[in-house]
């Protein structure tokens, strides 16, 4: 019945809420795989103060962490397509940008949005690992790659490990803005689903509920996760020369 609480709605939409999981997965892994090597290189170039670029990564945190996700949406949904339709136009390719499908646009926006804070976790975790541990790899034959890979990486990741979950259930939770990009994702889903009786109430405890369970178990498998990183703490990190 319209404008009372809807327990067969409640039922019948949180089925509806959980098929739009899938495309917030998709956005949250694409994401994280296109800004995992961008934040680790650019948090480098912080670590070793590398000129132009140490500048560069500085910036770009300030500006993405200065400005909401949902403005960061807005233009680029609308730019990114205007630019495109232009530089089509010049080179007389006749395809029609508006067409493509907004996920792409999605994955732009949160892979440059978790770009900006992974080079911060990535930072302050390298930190913690003294630096003598790079110099004694060396002095041992391995190159620098080979010493990061075996040896730096495992013990910062360690440390990063929690920051980066929380990072991971943040952008989960972020993709719920999708909606400003007409994506069929979780909150779009249910709020469609409600405009029929307008049983809003209804919709969002459903959009609650599903993000509650995939956040919840994102967190624990990260746990898991961290547990087998556990071998690779080491008290060295404690002491000596730091990196920064």
């Amino acid at each position: 019945m319209q404008g009372s609480f809807n327990l067969e709605f409640l039922v019948d939409t949180f089925f509806v809420a959980l098929s739009g999981v899938p495309t917030a997965l998709i956005i949250t892994i694409v994401a994280l795989i296109v800004a995992s090597p961008f934040g680790f290189l650019l948090a480098l170039t912080r670590i070793n103060r590398i000129p132009i670029l140490s500048q560069f990564s500085r910036i770009y945190v300030s500006f993405v962490r200065g400005t909401p996700v949902i403005v960061q949406i807005f233009i680029i949904y609308n730019s990114v397509p205007l630019v495109i339709s232009s530089l089509f136009s010049k080179l007389h390719i006749d395809k029609n940008v508006y067409e493509v499908n907004p996920i792409w646009y999605a994955f732009i926006v949160f892979s440059l949005n978790t770009i900006a804070i992974l080079i911060e976790i990535f930072r302050s975790s390298l930190i913690t690992v003294s630096k003598g541990q790079l110099e004694a790899a060396q002095s041992v034959g391995l190159t620098n790659v080979q010493a990061y890979r075996r040896i730096i990486i495992p013990q910062a990741l360690v440390v990063a490990l929690p920051n980066i979950c929380t990072a991971t259930v943040n952008l989960i939770k972020a993709t719920s803005l999708g909606y400003a990009m007409s994506l069929p994702e979780i909150t779009l889903k249910a709020k469609v689903a409600a405009n029929v009786g307008y049983n809003y109430v209804e919709a969002y405890i459903d959009i609650f509920l599903v993000y509650l369970i995939i956040c919840s178990l994102t967190e624990y498998g990260f746990k898991l996760f961290e547990r087998k990183l556990s071998s690779y703490k080491t008290t060295t990190a404690k002491g000596g020369q730091q990196y920064a």
